[in-house]
């Protein structure tokens, strides 16, 4: 299977060439599409110093788009998906807060054809983390525990980064959202489908707020609003 990993971009600058070279070191990926999404601190300039203006880099696996300006995560990974031609696609933050060295693990229940879709879980399993945020990781599971109650899954951790899809199964759902309110629409809509979802254990990394982390208190109002909405009505 050509996997494709799609990497949203929005002001990393001191880590946009440590997350690609890490990606590829892994020798996993058929292609790697980057979004960047309107940045205003130097990362566009890397990206084209490294790959230039045009869509394709090293070793023609890496290819590069540019939003105008700064639309958040959903639309970035909206825009990246469009260009997606590999059988299975991961997405990964630019932040290495998430480690690709957990690749091999989140495709296996793919590549052995129990999965669909994969979701790599901060709280399950043994793998190392980051102590952080008390608050962060209660909110998490709260949200993640209403977005179960109403798609009646699961999962432990519906707003990881990490998810592991079947091209044909995104080929079957419209993303709306264009911040992170993805997260708990792309949940609700693999549900709906009856796709197979299994979760692994992964590493965490998690930044604090003075090293760049971008996620606040608005976007988990905006993420409640999206488990109800995309849960209890139909789009």
């Amino acid at each position: 299977m050509k996997v494709s990993v799609v990497i949203p971009v929005y002001n990393e600058a001191p880590f946009v060439e440590k997350v690609i070279a890490r990606v590829l070191e892994t020798g996993i990926p058929y292609e790697i599409i980057i979004v960047d999404d309107g940045s205003t601190d130097g990362t566009r300039e890397i990206l084209k110093a490294m790959f230039g203006d045009r869509t394709t880099g090293t070793n023609g696996k890496v290819h590069i788009y540019f939003q105008e300006k700064n639309m958040g995560k959903g639309a970035a990974l909206r825009r990246g998906l469009k260009e997606v031609s590999g059988d299975v696609v991961i997405i990964q933050d630019a932040d290495l807060e998430y480690s690709p060295r957990d690749y091999p693990q989140l495709l296996e229940p793919i590549l052995n054809g129990r999965a669909d879709v994969v979701y790599g879980s901060r709280f399950a399993g043994g793998e190392a983390h980051r102590v952080l945020y008390f608050w962060h990781m209660a909110g998490n599971k709260l949200l993640t525990l209403l977005s179960n109650k109403l798609t009646n899954i699961n999962l432990t951790d519906m707003e990881t980064c990490y998810k592991v899809f079947k091209k044909e199964t995104l080929n079957r759902i419209v993303i709306v959202e264009n911040r992170f309110g993805f997260e708990p629409e792309i949940t609700a809509k693999v549900a709906r489908l009856g796709a197979r979802i299994y979760e692994v254990g992964i590493s965490y990394s998690g930044r604090s707020y003075s090293e760049g982390k971008k996620i606040g208190w608005k976007d988990g109002f905006r993420t409640l609003y999206c488990i109800l909405k995309y849960n209890l009505i139909r789009f």
